[in-house]
This record gives C-alpha cells, structure tokens and sequence, in this order.
C-alpha cells in the first residue's frame, strides 16, 4: 500500500487516508476506507486502477454512493471516488435512430460516467430532449446509473442507451453496443466482466421542453410523496419478485416499521430499509435477513437484496 501511495502521489492523483465512507453514500454507514483517491481525469482514473492491479491492491469504484452498503469494517484497500472526473455532456444533433418514426428527430447526448444522473436529465430538460424523465430524481451517476441498469416508472436505462466506452480488466479501453452489454433488470455485463465504465452515450429524441418538465415534475412529487426521502437509505431494499411487488409483500406480513437496531423498514414505504440514527452495516443485514425469512415463510416469495454490499 506504502509503495501505492507514492506512485499516487508522484503522478499528482489526490487521495485521502482512512477516509469515513459513510460521508460518501447514501445510508450514511460505513466505516473507514485505507485510501479514497480522487482521480480528477479519464487518465487518472486509468492511471489509478493501473497502479492498484500492479500493487496488488484491490478496488472498488464508488459512484454517488447510492444503492450500495459498506461494511462496518470500511474497505481494506482503494476506493476510488468517479464523481470527482471532470467530465461533461455532449451532444451531437440530428442523429440517425433506427426506431425513430417518421418526423422524430433524435440527438445522441454522451456524458462522463461520473455525472450525476440528475445533472444528465437537467441537460437533457434544457435542450428539450426526452426519454430520461423517469429517471429525474434517481440518485446517482451515469456510471452507476449504467452499470444496474436503474429503472423507476416504466423506464430504465437500456431503454435510451447507445454505447458504452469502458476500462477492460486487462487494461484496454473498449466502446460497446447497448445491445452486447446484457442490459436485464437491474443488471449489466459490468458485474460480470470487472469493466470500469468511463462514459455513455444515450438517443434522446426531441420533444416539448414544457411536457418534459411537467413530466419531470410529476414524478418528483410521487418520489416526495411515497419514498422516504428524509432519512438516509440505499434506495429501493430488495427487487421486484415476478408477479409481485416486495414493498406489498412486506407490508402484507406486518413489518411497516420492523426494527432491528438502528435500521428499520421504512413507515412511509415498506420497499425501502432506512437509517433511523446510528444504524450499522450487521443491523441492515440482519434486517434484512429477518423480512426475508418472514415474507418466504407467509408468502413463498423470496426475496433478494438489490442493495450491493461491498466486502471489507
């Protein structure tokens, strides 16, 4: 790790020691990471994975830090923060689109991976592009937002994604189809394949600047009004069984505000886990155990965690 740090160091990559990565996600739990650097360009960021795989020391890339749970125990190694690249938005007018119909005009938009999602769907507002209102609201990034294939209200990302350039495991920068990527729900090649993804592009098609806010804001005010957006969480808990919705089937087995700790299932909506005040990875997990075996033992259903929670 010593000789990591030199080389972070000597080629001027900021990174901080023993850094607390509840600071850095959104259920505000977690203990502290050995390094959080802080590549600020698409090289650097290369760059710091390239050292990590040389030094032996493993990794992990961390987006907006939603969606995920770190252990109590922090992470033995490199987390690597993307939110810190300098990257932009692009966008090329007049594209051609095989599905658009006629008098449909599409633009392709591309953006770093460490863009937060909801400054994509401003850019896409502001130049009255539509298809990524459902995703107005979600938190995250672009990497991120790619890498689980995240969806709400009938749509996800696959729906307006065209390419994807992304670090291979052995170092090489590739772009791939949306259609190679094994986009699935909540799921993408990325979990399988260890690329880190560095940008993507999306096919936006033109629309009426004032339906897409309306739109926006619309499902803005249903996010406020059912999720419990006042206390920290990881987003939606478990995945949607088939045939049934896991927030219903938890709800339907008594645990609207099961406790165990610090962590509770949410009062407002029984989908989500929430941090009630000093809850800790073990009180999540064993939370999240608990409404499992009592849904699969009332219900049949089982249900599976959609919060990813990163090893120490």
């Amino acid at each position: 790790m010593e000789q990591l740090k030199q080389q972070l160091r000597a080629e001027g990559i900021a990174y901080r020691e023993n850094e607390p990565l509840a600071a850095h996600c959104t259920f505000k739990i977690g203990g502290p990471a050995d390094v959080f650097a802080q590549p600020e360009t698409e090289e650097q960021l290369c760059r710091t994975i390239a050292l990590c795989r040389e030094c032996g020391v493993k990794y992990y890339l961390l987006g907006n830090g939603s969606n995920i749970l770190f252990e109590d125990a922090g992470y033995h190694g490199v987390v690597i923060d993307t939110t810190a690249l300098k990257m932009g938005i692009g966008i090329l007018e007049n594209v051609y689109h095989p599905g658009a119909a006629p008098g449909e005009v599409y633009d392709a938009v591309a953006a770093g991976a460490g863009l937060k999602l909801s400054a994509l769907c401003a850019a896409a507002l502001e130049n009255g592009l539509t298809g990524l209102e459902f995703a107005y609201g979600i938190p995250g990034t672009v990497g991120g937002a790619v890498y689980m294939n995240a969806g709400a209200y009938g749509g996800e990302m696959k729906d307006v994604l065209d390419k994807v350039t992304y670090l291979t495991q052995d170092g090489q920068i590739v772009t791939e189809e949306a259609a190679k990527l094994d986009l699935a729900y909540r799921h993408s090649i990325f979990e399988e394949n260890g690329g880190c993804i560095l940008s993507a592009q999306f096919h936006l098609k033109r629309g009426d600047p004032e339906a897409i806010r309306a739109r926006m804001n619309e499902l803005m005010a249903k996010r406020v009004e059912k999720q419990p957006l006042d206390k920290p969480s990881a987003g939606s808990t478990f995945k949607r069984p088939a045939g049934a919705f896991a927030a219903a089937l938890i709800d339907q087995c008594g645990l609207r505000g099961y406790r165990h700790g610090g962590a509770a299932v949410s009062e407002k909506h029984c989908g989500f886990v929430v941090n009630m005040g000093g809850a800790t990875c073990a009180d999540v997990l064993a939370l999240c155990d608990e409404v499992r075996a009592i849904v699969k033992e009332k219900t049949g259903y089982e249900l599976e965690k959609e919060i990813r929670v990163v090893k120490a």
